[in-house]
C-alpha cells in the first residue's frame, strides 16, 4: 500500500521525469538538425543515443529507491540535467534561439522546484556542464541560427511549457477538489465535536479540545458540591405516560443547566432526576466565591422552579414537582478515574457524600447547607440554624442551616416572598411581575385578603 510519503516522492519523480523527457526530446531533435546528415558527426549521434536513454534510465533508476536515497538520486540527476543542457549549448555552438530557450526552460524547473536555492544549483551544474565541454569541444559561436533548428528548440520548449500547463492545471484542480473535501469533513467534525461537547462536562471538553487533557489528572481541591433531585419523581413516573414524563423531565434539565452555566458551575453527572454540579474543580477564585456562586444558584433554581409549576399547572399536571437541594464545602479528589478504554471525570470524597446527604435530608423546596458551607456564605446569604441531623455514613451529627435568601433581598428592598402552610400557598417575584400586571395582582391578593377576612369573622 503506497502511503502520502511515497505518492508525493513517485509524483514528484514522475514529474522530473516529463521535464526531462522533453528535454531531451528537445535537445536531441536540435543537434540533429544541426547535424550534416552527408558528413555524419558521431558526437552527435552518440548524444543523441544517449539523450534518448537517460531520461528513462534516470527515471527506472529513481523508481526503484525509496525515502532519502530516492530524494537525493533526484537532487543529482536535477544536477546532471542542467550540467547535460551545459554540454548541449556547447554542442550547439551556443546558436542564439535555441540557448536562450534552454535557459530559460532550466531557470523556469529550478525557481519553480526549489526556489533560489535550486536555482544557484542548477545554474551552477549549467557552468560546470559548459566548462567541462569546452575542454573537449571548441564551440563556432553562431547567433543567428536557421529556422530549422530554431523551428525544433521552439517546439520543444512550448511542448514543455504546454504540457507543464495542462499538468498544473490538473494539479491545481485535484487540489480544490481536496480543499473542498477537507472543508466538508471539517463541517462534519465541527457538526461532531458539538455533539460530543454536550456529553461532556465543559472543563473535560475544553482541555480535551485544546490538548491539555494531562490537567485532568486527580489532585486533591477544596470544592463546593451541589446535589438536587425531584421529590417524589419515581412515583410521578408510574402516572404519566413516558413520552410527557421525558418532555417535562428535559425541559427540567434544561433549564436548570442554564442556571448553572450562569453562574460558572461544571455539571458532574445527571442521575434520572438528579443533579450533580460542582464549583471549584476547573476554575476558581477562591473557596468563598465558589460557595456564593453555588447559593446563589440554588436559589435561582427554587425561583426558577416556582415558574416551571405555574407552567406545568396550565398544562394539566395538577401534582407540583418539587425539588430538594443539598451543599456541602470540603476536600476532595477531583479528576479522571477508569480504565484506558473508558474514562470518567468526576470528584470523590466523604464530602460528597455528605452533600448528597444533606440533599436527601431535604424537605420539599428546601436548601441544606453544611456548616462549613455556612460559614462561608453567612454574611452574604440569610441562614436559619436547624440544628443537628444524623446522617447515613457518618459517625457524628451534623450541623445543617436552611437557606432562606439573599441578605440584600431581605428587609426594605425584599423583592421576593414565599410561604406555604395547610390551605396556603404563596410566591411572589417582583423583579418578574410587569407593570400591566400589578394591578390585576394587588387586586386579586386584595380578593384573597377579603376572603380570609370573612371566614375568620364567622
Amino acid at each position: 500500500m503506497m502511503t502520502a510519503d511515497n505518492s508525493k516522492a513517485f509524483n514528484s519523480n514522475l514529474q522530473q521525469y516529463y521535464f526531462r523527457t522533453l528535454m531531451c526530446f528537445a535537445t536531441g531533435g536540435t543537434l540533429a538538425a544541426m547535424m550534416d546528415w552527408k558528413a555524419v558527426n558521431w558526437v552527435y549521434i552518440a548524444a543523441i543515443v544517449f539523450l534518448l536513454g537517460y531520461a528513462y534510465g534516470s527515471y527506472a533508476y529513481t523508481n526503484r529507491q525509496e525515502g532519502e536515497t530516492q530524494i537525493k538520486a533526484q537532487r543529482w540527476f536535477s544536477y546532471a540535467d542542467a550540467a547535460i543542457i551545459g554540454i548541449i549549448l556547447n554542442l550547439i555552438n551556443f546558436s542564439l534561439l535555441p540557448s536562450i530557450l534552454f535557459l530559460a526552460m532550466i531557470q523556469f524547473n529550478a525557481l519553480l522546484h526549489g526556489g533560489l536555492r535550486r536555482w544557484l544549483e542548477d545554474n551552477t551544474a549549467l557552468a560546470c556542464g559548459v566548462g567541462l565541454s569546452l575542454l573537449v569541444h571548441k564551440p563556432q559561436l553562431i547567433f543567428n541560427s536557421s529556422f530549422q533548428i530554431s523551428a525544433v528548440s521552439l517546439i520543444g520548449i512550448l511542448t514543455y511549457f504546454l504540457a507543464y500547463a495542462l499538468y498544473m492545471h490538473q494539479r491545481f484542480h485535484r487540489l480544490k477538489l481536496n480543499s473542498e473535501k477537507l472543508l466538508n469533513e471539517q463541517k462534519w467534525h465541527k457538526i461532531r465535536a458539538y455533539k460530543l461537547s454536550r456529553y461532556l462536562a465543559p472543563a473535560v471538553w475544553q482541555a480535551v479540545n485544546q490538548g491539555r487533557d494531562e490537567t485532568l489528572q486527580a489532585e486533591r481541591k477544596k470544592i463546593t458540591v451541589f446535589f438536587s433531585d425531584i421529590k417524589d419523581f419515581s412515583q410521578l413516573s408510574e402516572e404519566m405516560e413516558a413520552e410527557a414524563l421525558t418532555e417535562l423531565l428535559n425541559q427540567y434539565l434544561t433549564e436548570m443547566t442554564k442556571i448553572v452555566a450562569h453562574f460558572g458551575g461544571t455539571i458532574d453527572k445527571f442521575m434520572g432526576d438528579a443533579v450533580m454540579v460542582l464549583f471549584g474543580d476547573s476554575t476558581s477564585k477562591g473557596v468563598k466565591d465558589d460557595c456564593l456562586r453555588c447559593v446563589h444558584m440554588a436559589i435561582a433554581m427554587k425561583k426558577r422552579m416556582k415558574s416551571l409549576q405555574l407552567e406545568w399547572w396550565n398544562q394539566g399536571i395538577k401534582k407540583p414537582l418539587q425539588i430538594r437541594m443539598g451543599i456541602n464545602t470540603g476536600f476532595c479528589t477531583v479528576g479522571t478515574f477508569g480504565t484506558s478504554s473508558h474514562l470518567d471525570y468526576t470528584v470523590l470524597g466523604t464530602h460528597v457524600n455528605l452533600a448528597s446527604r444533606l440533599e436527601s435530608a431535604a424537605d420539599p423546596d428546601e436548601i441544606l447547607i453544611s456548616h462549613e458551607t455556612w460559614s462561608l456564605v453567612k454574611d452574604s446569604v440569610l441562614c436559619r440554624d436547624k440544628g443537628e441531623i444524623t446522617v447515613k455514613g457518618f459517625s457524628a451529627p451534623v450541623k445543617v442551616y436552611q437557606v432562606a435568601g439573599l441578605r440584600k433581598d431581605m428587609g426594605r428592598n425584599q423583592t421576593y416572598f414565599e410561604d406555604r402552610t395547610e390551605g396556603f400557598s404563596m410566591y411572589l417575584d417582583l423583579d418578574k411581575v410587569k407593570n400591566y400586571d400589578k394591578d390585576r395582582v394587588i387586586t386579586a391578593l386584595k380578593k384573597a385578603a377579603d376572603k380570609l377576612n370573612d371566614k375568620i369573622i364567622v
